[in-house]
């Protein structure tokens, strides 16, 4: 048993082999859907090994230094004990020209059927094709960008699709580094030298919005990102680094603005998230003002992917056929899945003509009803049973509900259609159907 999945790509042989080859390839094609993590990746196609957990159990992907062949084939057994005996594996990957395009065959021997891996290769493939088609668009030359938050569900995955892409990723880190693409970053006081050699610095360090609003947890949600923005702003200045992109959120338009269309020009809200993310975007500017460095705040709607954000929680109970939409049903939910997240920084990065705020959001909003409907439809579930409104105030407090789980938002991408930006997944049951493996695709 196992597989052969075979697709065409639409970029050379070079091209596809290199973004294999490069850092963070297998955090690009690890399906989110599954309950898979990376522990260290193979520093080499020939003969590294990639050390992963699978529900918690380990596996030890070994290449295969005899069978290698530079350009256009590399191969992998599973050595894991004793996993490997349970169940063998063996992962043969080539890569073959095609006229001007490419086709790229996984082999895949295992006592795994066919019928279960489908959905997996299946979604490497959208992923290789699109980000090689990301990095055609956006990337002609190779930056060095550092980043803070590398870490976070974000971070770890904009961080790969800048590597695959050819780009030298800096993690800032707040603890001893661990090589050379690492550096100690001090949010009160960052040192003088951190961003020597920097073209460019994407920012999404911050305590996490999660959490009951207690006036403790609102300070810290306030303190991480409201001071050492600005720092980190004008040391990025100082260097000469060419572009600071800071992560901002559609929370600073309030969290109810009813029906009233919202693009990058609406005037903000007056609750406690919208105040805070002004102060944050007001810190990016203020710290490279009178310089030459852009800056760019990446204004983020609800991030789609079942690793965490808004689907994370609900997934279990969409699965189990008792979710339902949160609130009355009426509120706008402005979303976005992941993958075109990392595309808005990229072009936020590689773009000279985006300065200011751009809305991070697909162009195409639904309300709370419809999209519990579409997600119980993806995940062939029903959808009816509405969440109590008193469990998120149980979890939040009544306005950490109001602002977070209440909030409605009809938020457009006016930047980024006036840019002529293309999104991956503009329409939700697609973007779903993408995260969670259900995209019907022929054999292979």
């Amino acid at each position: 048993m196992g597989i052969e999945y075979t697709a065409e790509l639409d970029a050379s042989a070079g091209e596809v082999w290199r973004w294999l080859a490069r850092p963070g390839a297998i955090h690009r094609l690890i399906p989110p859907w599954q309950p898979m993590t990376v522990v260290r990746e193979a520093q080499s196609l020939r003969d590294g090994a990639a050390e992963l957990r699978i529900a918690g159990a380990p596996w030890t992907s070994q290449h295969l230094a005899a069978e290698y062949v530079e350009g256009s084939r590399f191969v992998d057994e599973l050595t894991s004990f004793p996993l490997r005996v349970v169940n063998p594996w063996r992962h043969e990957h080539l890569v073959e020209p095609h006229g001007e395009h490419t086709l790229i065959t996984d082999r895949v021997t295992s006592g795994v059927p066919a019928a279960l891996l489908r959905s997996t290769f299946s979604y490497r493939e959208r992923q290789l094709a699109g980000d090689l088609a990301a990095h055609a668009a956006h990337s002609r030359t190779p930056l060095t960008i550092a980043v803070t938050g590398a870490s976070g569900l974000i971070g770890t995955q904009l961080g790969a699709l800048l590597s695959t892409g050819g780009h030298r990723v800096i993690r800032l880190v707040r603890r001893p580094v661990a090589g050379t693409n690492e550096r100690t970053w001090d949010p009160a006081a960052p040192a003088a030298d951190l961003l020597d050699g920097v073209d460019a610095v994407v920012h999404l360090a911050g305590a996490s919005i999660a959490g009951r609003f207690t006036e403790a947890h609102k300070r810290a949600i306030r303190d991480s990102r409201i001071g050492p923005t600005r720092r980190l702003a004008e040391l990025a200045a100082a260097a000469g680094a060419g572009t600071f992109v800071s992560a901002s959120a559609i929370g600073i338009y309030g969290a109810d603005r009813a029906d009233e269309p919202l693009d990058e020009r609406s005037a903000p809200g007056t609750d406690f998230l919208a105040g805070v993310v002004a102060g944050w975007e007001a810190d990016a500017v203020a710290g490279v003002s009178g310089s030459a460095t852009r800056a760019v705040q990446v204004r983020t709607g609800l991030v789609l992917t079942p690793r965490g954000g808004y689907l994370r929680p609900m997934r279990p109970l969409f699965s189990l056929g008792v979710g339902g939409r949160l609130g009355s049903g009426d509120e706008w939910l402005s979303w976005i899945g992941i993958d075109d997240l990392l595309d808005v920084y990229l072009r936020a990065l590689t773009d000279p003509s985006l300065i200011g705020p751009v809305n991070a959001v697909a162009p195409n909003p639904v309300q709370s009803r419809d999209f519990a409907k579409v997600f119980g439809h993806v995940l062939r579930r029903p959808a009816v049973v509405p969440v109590p409104s008193f469990g998120p105030k149980l979890l939040l407090g009544a306005e950490g509900a109001a602002e977070i789980v209440e909030a409605s938002q009809l938020v457009r991408p006016a930047r980024l259609t006036a840019a002529g930006h293309t999104f991956r997944h503009p329409d939700l049951a697609d973007a779903l159907r993408h995260l969670m493996g259900q995209v019907v695709h022929p054999a292979g």
